[in-house]
């Protein structure tokens, strides 16, 4: 296939004013460049005169659109790209060249990075020895810059001109946007008529998680005010009045309302003292404390140039009802915050004038404000869980507590359980309560939501209202293969339907999620199998990270980095039967249908009647989330004990849960830990947490084989790995663990390794990474349309290809189905062309 068949159209747009030579010399340029698929438009804004005749005669080729009016280079350039048929759309100054590869190096980075809305081109002077734009920057009062502009190229370090990095905007005078994102975003803001349009276009993209990308291949010429110089003049106050006011509406627009309340203040005051400054203006002939003379009422001569910092502020004014409704739209939408595009303004206090009392006044704006921390702003991490938060907390409630304690150390993080029972302890983060209704609100608050279980089915606003809001859905527990298990004393329909709701839930969070959280690499190849069924892991996503590790990390449950440290009683001080030199098996958790107790209990009734000192504990039996349903193999595991005579003889059942900070007392005072389980798919897939306070305590651990930590265990010599269901193998491995004191003294020294993998610090890194930069999927950005679409099918391609469909029915079925597959399509274009009227 030849390379322009497999290219997106591109559709260059240039916008002429009463620069009829230089457009031409640009359309030509475009004329002969060396990209296949190029769709050049020609927007002539109301020139008069003989401009548009000089186009036609010159380029008759041209798509040539005539405005009726003069909208500036924001207007003529959307009129442009309504009448683009391109994937991409390309803007181009009209004093402008495009050197060889301009288009195709620009589309070679669009299409390699999905995420990236933007190539902003580098653009030197006509004669290619000084430097236009190589890299873009923002002041903090809207004052959008092109850093190293008017730099002789050879001055400029190679690394800033040199190498692509992300921009907060690429320059109008050349760069690159995909066309659904432009719509989406729609276009440039034509308030602005000129100046300050990109910036606002680059800073709306990134806020809605889009990048803009530098691309130094890029290459173009550029004259430079070649249309601004012929129709104005420098002294004229028009152009300082532009990017004044517009400075002003791009501040107003985009900043986050914290960091507006302060900054457009002070920015106001300091567009005064630039006007003032700009015309050397005496601001204290009005002021008596200079002397009080005869009273002058004559007319001030004031330069244009600080008349116009006035009036751009009095029109600022004009345009703020209009501006107030586009700021709602921005930042409804933004999902990064300003601190998160900080690197990107490069330096958001350079003052930009060199004027000494405008820089005495930029100084004193900066200290009065505290403009210098506003762009610190922390980020709001909502993390919501399903489970109780008490001191009595199961795994979930863990977890979600420790990824708040983690993301706190830098974030604002507000942790809410919607279990109605919350009674927390103290923490150095928010934590509270909410129903279904109560949760919109502190959704409306987060930068980002992090959830567990079924929140999401809590929480429809994250489908629509809040649908552009960065979601991390923790998948660690996959709720629908413990159902299989849990469901098993149900009623046949019940439970089959009660599967396919949960796993509705889980399809709602993988559709919905921008990161995902699971626990081990065996639940990574799971969920990405899952993820690929429901045809999330598309080109677009593949394209932005062929690893997936941006979208599905594994973060482990975690452990405390510290050691523990006795602070209270443990089991042998609370349960009456067991003493100090009695050697403890300790099960710590719940028990639940996809455990396997019936053997261990069978086991420690073998393995006493030739260690009569051997006892075993389980922690807690009744789980602290009233939610949780009962399971009955709690009572059978019980009853087994009771007939074989060994409840609080050699098992003991701790009935209530132990607080989760009082955990390590009842561990302290134990031998081993055990976890048992049967041989099924839950199993295979499960994250065992119970096993990591064993990690944590320095515990020998028996386990089943099956699960990943029964690898672990194997591979890292921590313990002892039994069959499933296997009474004498699992008797004999507790013997090993608990009376093989070689053994296990060489267990708890190869522990202490291994459990600072599973520190929490540790475990969490892959969500704390993403918090620190956190963007939608690519598959989610809004405006990610295909760059590169198939033709339809016309003329002669169409008519072969019917008749190789008929050869092909009647082979397959002779004339009977040749009718049935004519009528079936017969039938799907009558109903598409009712569907369209």
């Amino acid at each position: 296939m030849a390379q322009g068949e497999t290219q997106p159209v591109v559709s260059v747009i240039v916008v002429n004013y009463r620069g009829a030579a230089d457009t031409i010399t640009c359309l030509n340029a475009l004329a002969e460049h060396d990209y296949p698929n190029l769709e050049v438009i020609c927007v002539d804004n109301a020139s008069g005169g003989t401009d548009v005749a000089e186009i036609k005669a010159a380029v008759p080729g041209v798509k040539l659109v005539e405005s009726p009016v003069n909208s500036g280079f924001a207007g003529g350039c959307n009129l442009g790209a309504r009448h683009a048929t391109g994937t991409v759309l390309a803007f181009l100054n009209n004093d402008a060249r495009p050197a060889p590869g301009w288009v195709g190096t620009a589309v070679a980075e669009l299409r390699a990075q999905p995420t990236v809305a933007a190539v902003a081109s580098k653009v030197l002077d006509w004669e290619g020895t000084g430097t236009d734009f190589v890299d873009a920057g923002l002041t903090w009062f809207g004052m959008g810059y092109k850093r190293h502009a008017g730099s002789p190229l050879a001055d400029v370090p190679a690394a800033e001109h040199e190498i692509a990095k992300d921009v907060l905007f690429a320059t109008g005078s050349a760069m690159f946007v995909r066309a659904g994102v432009f719509a989406e975003l729609g276009g440039f803001d034509e308030r602005f008529f000129m100046f300050y349009e990109d910036v606002d276009l680059g800073w709306r993209l990134n806020l809605r998680g889009w990048r803009v990308r530098y691309v130094p291949e890029s290459l173009t010429y550029h004259k430079h005010h070649a249309t601004m110089s012929t129709v104005d003049a420098p002294d004229s106050g028009r152009e300082t009045f532009l990017l004044e006011r517009n400075a002003l509406a791009a501040l107003y627009k985009n900043l986050s309302d914290e960091t507006l309340s302060r900054a457009l203040p002070a920015a106001l005051a300091l567009a005064v003292r630039r006007a003032t400054a700009r015309g050397d203006l005496d601001a204290t002939q009005f002021d008596l404390a200079q002397g009080v003379g005869p009273a002058e009422t004559g007319p001030v001569e004031v330069p244009r140039t600080t008349l116009a910092g006035v009036l751009a502020i009095d029109q600022f004014v004009e345009l703020l009802p209009s501006l107030a409704e586009s700021r709602a739209t921005e930042q409804a939408a933004r999902v990064r915050t300003d601190a998160d595009l900080l690197p990107l303004l490069r330096k958001a206090l350079e003052p930009a004038y060199p004027l000494p009392r405008y820089l005495a006044a930029h100084d004193i704006l900066v200290e009065t404000f505290g403009i210098d921390a506003l762009f610190g702003q922390r980020r709001k991490v909502l993390v919501i869980t399903g489970d109780a938060i008490t001191e009595r907390m199961a795994g979930p409630a863990i977890r979600a507590w420790n990824m708040s304690a983690t993301l706190a150390t830098e974030h604002d993080v507000h942790l809410v359980t919607v279990n109605p029972l919350a009674d927390p302890p103290p923490a150095p983060f928010r934590v509270s309560a909410a129903t279904r209704r109560d949760l919109e609100t502190p959704i409306a608050w987060a930068d980002i939501i992090v959830l567990q279980g079924h929140v999401l089915e809590l929480a429809p606003s994250l489908k629509k209202q809040y649908a552009h809001k960065i979601v991390v859905a923790d998948l660690y527990d996959p709720m629908h293969l413990e159902l299989l298990e849990q469901g098993k004393g149900v009623p046949d329909d019940k439970r089959a339907l009660d599967l396919i709701g949960v796993t509705k839930v889980l399809d709602a969070q993988l559709e919905r999620g921008d990161f995902f959280l699971c626990a081990s690499e065996r639940q990574r190849h799971f969920w990405l199998g899952h993820l690929a069924a429901m045809g999330r892991l598309s080109p677009r996503l593949y394209d932005a990270d062929p690893t997936t590790q941006s979208l599905l990390s594994i973060v482990p449950f975690g452990l405390s980095p510290n050691a523990p440290v006795r602070t209270g009683p443990g089991l042998r001080s609370t349960l009456d039967g067991i003493g100090e030199t009695d050697h403890v098996v300790l099960w710590a958790g719940g028990v639940y249908s996809w455990f396997d107790p019936l053997t261990l209990v069978r086991a420690i009734e073998r393995l006493r009647q030739r260690r009569g000192d051997v006892r075993l504990v389980f922690l807690g039996m009744k789980h602290p989330n009233p939610e949780v349903t009962e399971m009955d193999i709690g009572a059978r595991t019980m009853l087994l004990s009771d007939t074989l005579g060994l409840t609080g003889k050699h098992v003991f059942f701790n009935q209530h849960w132990v607080p989760y900070e009082e955990r390590q007392n009842w561990l302290l005072d134990a031998n081993c830990g055990v976890t048992t389980h049967y041989e099924h798919v839950e199993t295979t897939f499960a994250f065992r947490t119970r096993v990591l306070d064993y990690l944590w305590a320095g515990l020998p651990i028996v386990t089943t084989d099956g699960d990943s930590f029964a690898d672990l265990v194997r591979e890292e010599q921590l313990g002892v790995v039994v069959p499933a269901e296997d009474v004498d193998a699992l008797a004999a491995a507790l013997e090993k663990a608990l009376y093989d004191e070689e053994f296990a003294a060489g267990c708890v020294e190869r522990m202490a390794a291994v459990a600072q993998r599973y520190a929490w610090p540790e475990a969490l890194k892959p969500l704390v990474e993403f918090c620190r930069n956190p963007r939608p999927a690519a598959d989610r950005l809004p405006g990610s349309d295909d760059l590169v679409v198939t033709a339809p099918v016309r003329g002669k391609e169409m008519l072969r290809r019917d008749v190789d469909l008929i050869r092909e029915y009647l082979a397959d079925g002779g004339p009977k189905e040749l009718v049935r597959r004519v009528g079936g399509r017969v039938v799907k274009v009558a109903k598409q062309r009712l569907g369209r009227g």
